[in-house]
């Protein structure tokens, strides 16, 4: 347990330096803080420690060490009232007893956008047949590894990833980054630790000096510089604890408790000029690993209502589940009520074990 404390002191001393040392945008690459699967949105997030099959490659590696077979996982969900489609897909498989691989794509999308910028002709006319459509995308291809080292009972995992992000014939960029993972386990407890963006993510634009020089002039004052070309990501950290309760004969109770920090002032409840911090709490209840029914609280945020008040906002979070001959199923309803500012959004995804089929 020590040595697991010396470990998690250094990572986060190596974070901090890392972000110290450099210059970031606060906000950069935030399609890939979604999250995937609908199990694991159903608990809002909360599942750092216990990540242990295919998905286990987007919300900590290490968890990738407990596949023991093919496993693959698909998911689709829509945002913003259907504007804006969210598609993923992983495989994992192990190497050897000691190790594991897994690899994912992420693709989040806004699609069939109007380029209006030469709706108007060189006479002046409004021409409509002048109007175009285009898509600004967001994709994410990401490289795990897994292996126990050292300590028993101790996991580690790694991601290589590489972000293409695109704004219609505009503007594109190409990105490269770093996450590391650890996962231990003690009988019935389970602790993670997840570094996104290890290493910062640095993206680089390029951006279409013709497109730019259509739109520089509309309106007087505006758009008359490049937007830079540079992307930094920060590092954000992820610490988690949970516990499984068995419940009489049939039941089993998994509860999660996560630390999400960014570096940078946010509205998040815990926030200074240094770090923020979101806790979010998940539970899982499952009758005999067949059937799960989930929830969660999470995203708490300190918001500004209209009149200048403050108040709390909190995202919970519902979810069910089952799994018939290998196949998993699973659906989640995010921020129900409206007690946040987003939107409720239904998310499914499906599981496949091959283990399964060899019996």
């Amino acid at each position: 347990m020590n040595e697991l404390k010396k470990i998690y002191t250094l990572v986060l001393l190596f974070v901090s330096l890392i972000v110290n040392a450099q210059a970031f945008r606060n906000y950069s690459n935030e399609f890939l803080t979604i999250g995937v699967d609908a199990a694991s949105l159903g608990m809002s997030k909360s599942v750092v420690a216990t990540t242990n099959d295919v998905n286990a490659g987007y919300w900590n590696p290490a968890g990738l060490l407990h596949v023991k077979d093919y496993q693959g996982s698909l998911m689709y969900s829509s945002y913003f009232a259907g504007i804006a489609n969210y598609n993923y897909a992983a495989f994992a498989m192990p190497i050897d007893s000691q190790s594991a691989l897994g690899v994912s794509v992420i693709r989040f999308g806004v699609d069939d956008i109007l380029n209006t910028t030469q709706l108007i002709d060189s006479q002046g006319n409004i021409d409509f047949n002048r109007v175009s459509l285009f898509s600004a995308a967001d994709y994410a291809l990401t490289l795990s590894y897994a292996r126990n080292l050292i300590l028993k009972n101790v996991y580690f995992g790694v991601n290589a990833k590489v972000v293409r992000r695109t704004i219609g014939d505009f503007a594109s960029s190409w990105g490269v980054g770093l996450d590391a993972g650890i996962q231990y386990i003690r009988g019935d407890w389970n602790f993670g630790l997840m570094v996104r963006d290890i290493s910062t993510t640095f993206n680089i634009w390029a951006i279409d000096t013709d497109a730019f020089a259509t739109v520089q002039n509309a309106i007087p004052g505006q758009n008359q510089e490049l937007p830079e070309t540079t992307e930094i990501t920060k590092p954000k950290v992820q610490l988690g604890v949970a516990r499984k309760f068995r419940l009489g004969r049939f039941f089993n109770l998994l509860s999660e408790v996560d630390i999400n920090m960014r570096f940078a002032r946010t509205n998040d409840i815990i926030s200074t000029d240094i770090a923020s911090i979101d806790p979010a709490l998940g539970f899982q209840l499952d009758y005999d690993n067949f059937v799960f029914l989930r929830a969660g609280l999470g995203n708490f945020q300190n918001t500004t209502e209209f009149d200048g008040s403050k108040s709390l906002s909190l995202q919970p979070n519902l979810g069910v589940g089952f799994i018939y001959n290998g196949i998993q199923i699973d659906y989640a309803l995010t921020n129900i009520g409206s007690v946040g500012n987003a939107l409720f959004s239904n998310i499914f995804s499906v599981k496949i074990d091959y283990s399964f089929f060899r019996q």
